[in-house]
């Protein structure tokens, strides 16, 4: 009885606290349907007859209006249970109140769009045929802005440089999976960094695709008819619960999804495909030899999995683009948060474990300044009142500003590893000096594939249960001898590292393959130890992806891992410090150290690492300190 009445209890608490939601849902939709045309389920034509389910929402009064346009693969079905839910109406309400026209639509092969769906929703046509489409409407006044976070901005630039006249400005947040080739940087769209697999997309496709034998609806169902089955089947599929934690264990990494019953037919392709597979330069993904043409108002964070490619590109953008015009309309916003998390910072905005302080920033009003000017012609303050790069600076917890990133006021600074030999764990006596070692004393370890180093915190997304996203305090991890820890003395000064952080690491083995990673952290006083980003390097590609050059035994390698990048204030008392290790698992693929394709692997093999720091092999990071 005790138990049947705690279940009403607890059921009467859910209802309650549904009662206001429903009645915001309600209230925002007769706002909507007030003020808005709603066409839903408009199947807008491809160049190959392919239709890609749209909604549009556009003002009721006659007129022509810019259109603000989200693609996405992900589901924005209006219905639920058979009730009309929020959708997207909050964000159509705010813009077509503002005199936009607002455009959703799935990418090919999602729910109610035809097609075949694969990742970044190729082919790259169909977002040009979108905007050619809604250009000509008769309510369209010819500029169509793009906007959207993750998988909803990873398409708009290379879009972009397909340079449609209406593409008239984008904003992509959390864009970095749509990030290829940006001069050093080369990440294949997040699967790889330094030629390891990132994890997060193992544990993404299971959530995201669709199964190749998943209900489809007739070819050349009318409108009529796609709206009323869309009240009874959103083809959304319920993908019964895993835990990823365990999942990504499993070896070969080839048959993780197919082990955990997952759809896998992209994953299949993608797994195998190694990071010079001209495959990579054919589908969704922006690379460097394509010109971006769009004024961009970019949005990153400092734990986003892409953090790195992130800011290259709108460097890159800035000073190569063709057009002198474009490359002066970039601006860049960094917070301090975790992927897609912009509208989450409050007064004590807690990232992991670590409080940043108040990272709120006014980011839909600065957004709807940017589209007021470049979709309505209006001319207002955003030019002169937004800075060219608003970054967050951890530590002073401040918003800061700058024409250029790394700030102009930032000198790096080369800070060598040193020991004298027993670098292991924080009860080592790895040190960070100005100081250029003189005599050799390797540091080395044991990597054991079976026993990686586990991601604790970092700058990640998209890996459920498996890891956990921020700045958590590093102190336990720090007592594996299989980490290699290096700090500096207490600092004597406030010093402010923003910009990119250099890594060059000499290193040595006795086996063919390895990886290297690297973490970069603020000590606190009382020890405590809170990561700000991290990278890894697969030694076989140290020389780039066109070619994979494996060790001998104990010959010294220099290898140049991807920058990391941060901007925070190492306060008076605190210390400088950096692991360096082989794993970071599941955060990245296992090394297996055979030097085989190590995906189809079950077996691995235990490696003696060496870290060398002498005059001749001066392991070294380069960090940019903000001038006082």
């Amino acid at each position: 009885m005790k138990k049947r009445a705690t279940t009403l209890l607890t059921a009467l608490a859910c209802l309650l606290v549904s009662i206001p939601v429903l009645q915001a849902q309600e209230d925002i939709l007769e706002k909507l349907n007030e003020i808005a045309i709603v066409d839903q389920k408009v199947m807008m034509p491809m160049r190959d007859g392919i239709r890609l389910a749209t909604d549009i929402y556009r003002p009721k009064a006659d007129g022509k209006y810019p259109i603000i346009f989200s693609r996405t693969p992900y589901n924005f079905n209006s219905w639920g249970d058979g009730e009309q839910r929020l959708g997207n109406a909050q964000r159509a309400y705010e813009y077509v109140k503002q005199g936009y026209v607002y455009v959703i639509q799935n990418e090919r092969g999602r729910y109610y769009s035809e097609g075949e769906w694969d990742i970044l929703g190729v082919p790259l046509t169909d977002g040009y045929d979108a905007f050619e489409w809604m250009k000509n409407q008769p309510w369209s006044n010819g500029k169509i802005g793009t906007l959207g976070c993750s998988s909803t901005a990873e398409w708009q630039m290379a879009v972009s440089a397909l340079d449609h006249p209406s593409h008239a400005a984008m904003v992509p947040q959390g864009f970095g999976a749509g990030v290829g080739r940006v001069g050093d940087v080369n990440e294949q769209g997040n699967w790889y960094r330094g030629g390891a697999e990132q994890m997060l997309f193992f544990s993404w496709l299971y959530g995201v695709e669709h199964d190749k034998f998943k209900p489809r609806i007739p070819k050349g169902a009318t409108q009529e008819d796609l709206i009323r089955i869309s009240r009874f089947y959103d083809l959304a599929p319920e993908n019964p619960p895993v835990d990823m934690a365990e999942a990504l264990k499993h070896l070969p990494i080839q048959d993780i999804l197919k082990n955990i019953n997952g759809k896998h037919e992209i994953f299949d392709k993608m797994i195998r495909r190694k990071p010079n597979h001209p495959d990579w330069f054919k589908g969704g993904i922006y690379h460097d030899d394509k010109d971006i043409g769009t004024p961009s108002f970019w949005f990153a964070s400092w734990y986003d999995v892409s953090i790195t490619p992130n800011i290259k590109l709108f460097n890159h953008v800035r000073n190569n683009s063709k057009d002198p015009f474009i490359r002066d309309n970039q601006y860049l916003v960094i917070a301090p948060t975790l992927h897609c998390a912009y509208t989450r910072a409050t007064e004590n905005t807690i990232v992991g474990e670590r409080s940043v302080g108040d990272a709120r920033l006014n980011y839909d009003e600065q957004i709807t300044k940017w589209f007021d000017l470049w979709l309505k012609g209006e001319q207002n303050d955003f030019k002169e009142s937004t800075p060219r790069v608003q970054y967050y600076t951890m530590g002073s917890n401040k918003w800061q500003a700058a024409e250029t990133w790394p700030p102009e006021n930032t000198e790096m600074v080369t800070y060598y590893l040193n020991s004298d030999g027993n670098a292991n764990s924080r009860f080592g006596n790895g040190k960070l000096s100005t100081t250029k070692p003189s005599s050799d004393n390797p540091d080395s370890f044991t990597y054991d594939p079976m026993a990686p180093v586990p991601s604790y915190g970092g700058n990640v997304c998209c890996t459920g249960n498996a890891v956990k996203g921020g700045s958590y305090n590093q102190q336990d991890m720090e007592a594996r001898n299989d980490i290699l820890v290096y700090t500096t003395d207490f600092l004597k000064e406030d010093t402010e590292v923003s910009g990119f952080i250099e890594s060059k690491l000499y290193v040595s083995s006795d086996v063919k393959d390895t990886d290297f990673t690297i973490k970069l952290i603020d000590v606190y006083p009382d020890g405590s130890a809170y990561n700000l980003d991290e990278t890894i390097q697969r030694v076989r590609y140290r020389e780039g992806y066109d070619k994979e050059v494996f060790m001998e035994k104990g010959k010294v390698y220099e290898v140049n891992l991807t920058p990391m990048s941060t901007s925070n204030l190492f306060k008076k008392g605190h210390r400088i410090r950096v692991e360096i290790s082989s794993s970071n698992f599941p955060r990245f693929a296992r090394n297996l150290n055979t030097g085989g394709n190590n995906y189809d692997e079950k077996i691995g093999i235990v490696a003696h690492n060496n870290v060398h720091h002498s005059s001749k092999h001066p392991s070294q990071i380069r960090i940019p300190i903000a001038k006082k």
